[in-house]
């Protein structure tokens, strides 16, 4: 991949611009002045969102694995170590449920938005 679509890329991926040109095989002034275009910036925006998705997709399927290791550590015979497990748990959840329940929230906000209009 070469050009615009892998100067959108790069920036996605936080790269500079000077990276992002020599990635695209184009000079560092025509990325910049294609960060000026309206258009490029919503590429990038959307690019940035897909990878982030696609992290979260890969992270989420990790994460039964790692609450199985830390189900496992609760049980293992060093007292340190289940206090660790069970601080991490708590220290997960908490946030995690109140992440949850914010999301479910503005779902609701925005349904009812969305029947008043």
């Amino acid at each position: 991949m070469n050009g615009r679509p892998a100067a959108v890329t790069a920036l996605a991926q936080g790269l500079t611009t000077a990276q992002a040109a020599e990635a695209a095989g184009v000079t560092t002034r025509t990325v910049q002045r294609w960060v000026h275009d309206p258009d490029f910036g919503a590429e990038v925006r959307d690019t940035r969102k897909q990878l982030l998705q696609n992290a979260a997709g890969m992270l989420a399927t990790g994460a039964i694995r790692a609450a199985e290791t830390l189900f496992r550590a609760l049980d293992d015979p060093d007292t340190r170590n289940q206090i660790q497990a069970a601080r991490v748990i708590f220290d997960t959840l908490l946030p995690l449920r109140a992440s949850v329940e914010f999301e479910e929230r503005m779902a609701e906000i925005e349904a009812r938005l969305g029947e008043r209009q």
